[in-house]
């Protein structure tokens, strides 16, 4: 399963990437693959503060609705659109064009709480 090492991952199979303070926030390819045929996205507002656990975003497929929750705080300072009219980039390309939202004003001390590529790759070893 692809894991990109340069993303920091959450128990719920968020993904984080940070670039300077800011993070681009998505769902795993575990997660997209355990949801199935994602059919919509409800994305959050900009301009939301958001603490680390808080609830960002709907996913629904044909399984299923999951809560996505930010793996980090911050400000919503940009959304990916695209998923309004193609929510299955998510399945096609998680870590690309399947981001969910950036956000800005990331606490670099919450990264202590997420995982490494190593650590979510043994989580997910734990859970099978």
């Amino acid at each position: 399963m692809n894991i990109p090492d340069n993303l920091y991952y959450s128990k719920d199979h968020e993904w984080l990437l940070i670039e300077a303070d800011n993070g681009t926030v998505g769902i795993t390819a575990h997660a997209a693959e355990q949801l199935g045929d994602i059919t919509f996205v409800e994305l959050p507002e900009i301009g939301a503060k958001i603490g680390q656990g808080d609830e960002l975003a709907v996913v629904e497929s044909i399984k299923a609705a999951s809560d996505i929750f930010a793996p980090a705080g911050g400000t919503v300072k940009e959304i990916n659109t695209e998923l309004d009219n193609a929510p299955e980039k998510i399945n096609s390309d998680p870590y690309g064009e399947g981001w969910i939202c950036k956000i800005s004003a990331v606490d670099e001390a919450e990264l202590n709480e997420l995982m490494t590529a190593e650590q979510y790759a043994a989580f997910l070893e734990e859970k099978d």
